[in-house]
Order: structure tokens, then C-alpha cells, then sequence
């Protein structure tokens, strides 16, 4: 309750600035809905077996707004598919924030974008393809209910950190646990970033996640490498995630990328335990894909997807997709 009314207060304050602020300046509010729709056609072999499916993982529906120069918004709500196979769509309230920025200075009030893994998933690009790590094996949400405060010190650093609920926006949950962040970006030659992240929840088995990634931008070559750790997954004491992600995009003409991934989960040993405590769901993905841009607004992406995992007892994966990603 006590988040909620600061938040609100907050954003109250910010909405009444940004009035006063055009009063002054002649800015005219101005605003535009947004679609974006994540599909695909795919046929998985487990064991011999073909299963095809046709899936619409996420359909975004939302509203971009300016109220002033300095002080921007948005909302959004995101429908998607609660599991492979089911027919039923969820929908959840994903942003409802607003956004201040002056100069070097950013800070974001309400159900926000969250930082984790906010500048790999940039430079990844695939988001309809897939997630990035900490985001596809549940690390962290990619929105949460809190603030945020970003600050750019000079053209090659800047740093960031943000305190929010901590259960991602799909449980608003009221309780005393937080989720404290800090990070680091560091830019120290033309189209190479550097970025180091840390966070923090609970108090008796504080869950903690660390991560650091190295990212390169260049016109024909894209890459980028991470490494994520998370003690006391759940806040379950003695549970440990952890992981590495790498992934390459070549651009051969300005229509096509071809693009290849490799994920490595793993998770540790508990005191007198045979096995790994998350051993069902740990194991290796590689990727391999050609993006086709025909048109502004529309990218479509035949691809191989293969899942190895960590349990010998269970079958390897392989999967053709045709990822469609439609957004105006």
C-alpha cells in the first residue's frame, strides 16, 4: 500500500510540472497508439516424434504520450500465451508509467521497464525470436512495479539503479520484500559496451543476481556475450542459477541478418543431493537463423532451435521455426 500511494503521489507530481512546463514553453501533448504481435509456425522432434503448432506468443497493444518536452508516458497491455499448446491468452497490464528526462538525467515512475537485461536485449534484437537469459529462464521480469533513475556522467559512462516490487508485473504483490538494482555502462570505444549489474531481494536468504555483458555494434557485425549468476533463486536458501549467453549477427545486405545463439544453464548441488536442484530445466540452446525485413514493420525469421538438456534421462530437442514479428 505504501509503494502504491508513493508511486502515485509521484507520478502526480510529475504530471503537474509537466502542465506548468507548457504553459511556459507552447508544447502541445501529443501522442499515438502502438501494435506489435510476436507469431510463429513451428514443428519440434522429441524423440522421433514430430509436433507441429502454430503459436501467437505476444500481441502488445499501447499508447505512447508527450505531455512536455521533459515528461513523457506510456501504457501497455500484453496478451499472450500462458503455455505451448494451451488456446487460452492472458492478458496483463505491462507499462502505466511516466517518464521524465532532462539532460543527462532519466527517471521513470509506475509499472516501468525493468534494467536487467534492458541494453543486451538491445543489442541481441531477436526479442520475437527469444528472450534474452536472465528473461527465458526467469531471472528477473522485464517490468515491475517502481522508480527508476538513470544518469548519463559523460559520453562513455553512465549508471543506473531503480528499486521495485520485485515479483514482475504479472503478481503485484503487496508485501515487504524489495528489489534493489545498481549498474554500470561503460562505452569506452565506438560501438563496444560494457555493462555490469547487480540486484538484491529479501532478508533472511537474500536472493542477489549478478551480471555482467559485453556487447559490439558495428554495421556488418553484431555480438555480444553475457554471464549471469543468481544466489537463492526464489530466496530459496542455497539454490544457485547460473549461466552464459553468446550470440552473433552478420548483415549482408540492409533486408537480411543471419544470426546464431548459444545458452548454457546450469544450476548447483545442495548439501547431500544426487543431482543439480534444477536439473529438469538445465541444458544448452543453440540458435541458428536468416531475419528477412520485405517491409518497413515486418520481419520474418526461419530458424533452427535445438535444446540439449542436462538430464541424460530426457530426449534432446530440435525445432524448425518461422518467427514473424509485425508491429505499427
Amino acid at each position: 500500500m505504501i509503494k502504491t500511494s508513493f508511486l502515485t503521489i509521484a507520478m502526480l507530481g510529475i504530471v503537474i510540472s509537466g502542465f506548468s512546463q507548457n504553459e511556459d514553453s507552447g508544447f502541445k501533448p501529443n501522442g499515438k497508439p502502438f501494435i506489435k504481435v510476436y507469431s510463429n509456425y513451428h514443428t519440434s522432434f522429441a524423440g522421433g516424434r514430430p509436433a507441429p503448432a502454430f503459436e501467437i506468443t505476444r500481441a502488445y497493444f499501447g499508447y505512447k504520450f508527450s505531455l512536455s518536452e521533459q515528461i513523457s508516458g506510456k501504457l501497455n497491455i500484453d496478451v499472450g500465451n500462458p503455455g505451448v499448446g494451451k488456446l487460452q491468452m492472458t492478458a496483463f497490464l505491462k507499462n502505466a508509467y511516466l517518464k521524465y528526462k532532462a539532460d543527462n538525467l532519466t527517471v521513470q515512475f509506475g509499472m516501468i521497464p525493468t534494467l536487467q537485461f534492458k541494453v543486451e536485449e538491445g543489442i541481441w534484437g531477436y526479442r520475437y525470436l527469444k528472450k534474452t537469459f536472465a528473461d527465458q529462464y526467469k531471472l528477473g521480469a522485464s517490468a515491475d512495479l517502481g522508480v527508476s533513475v538513470a544518469y548519463k556522467f559523460a559520453g562513455f559512462l553512465s549508471a543506473d539503479m531503480s528499486v521495485v516490487n520485485g515479483e514482475g508485473y504479472k503478481k503485484l504483490q503487496n508485501d515487504s520484500a524489495l528489489r534493489t538494482s545498481v549498474a554500470i555502462t561503460v562505452t569506452p570505444v565506438r560501438n563496444l559496451t560494457l555493462r555490469g549489474y547487480y540486484d538484491f531481494m529479501g532478508q533472511d536468504a537474500t536472493q542477489s543476481s549478478l551480471a555482467a555483458f559485453v556487447g559490439y555494434t558495428g554495421k556488418k557485425l553484431i555480438t555480444g556475450a553475457s554471464y549471469n549468476l543468481q544466489s537463492n533463486n526464489g530466496m530459496d536458501k542455497g539454490h544457485s542459477l547460473s549461466g552464459v549467453s553468446l550470440f552473433i549477427t552478420v548483415v549482408p545486405s540492409k533486408k537480411t541478418k543471419l544470426l546464431v545463439r548459444y545458452d548454457k544453464l546450469s544450476s548447483n548441488k545442495t548439501a547431500g543431493a544426487a543431482n543439480a536442484w534444477n536439473l529438469p530445466n538445465d541444458g544448452q540452446l543453440f540458435i541458428a537463423g536468416c531475419e528477412y525485413n520485405p517491409v518497413k514493420g515486418l520481419k520474418l525469421t526461419p530458424n533452427f532451435q535445438s535444446w540439449d538438456p542436462a538430464d541424460a534421462a530426457k530426449p534432446s530437442v530440435t525445432s524448425l521455426f518461422l518467427n514473424c514479428e509485425l508491429k505499427f
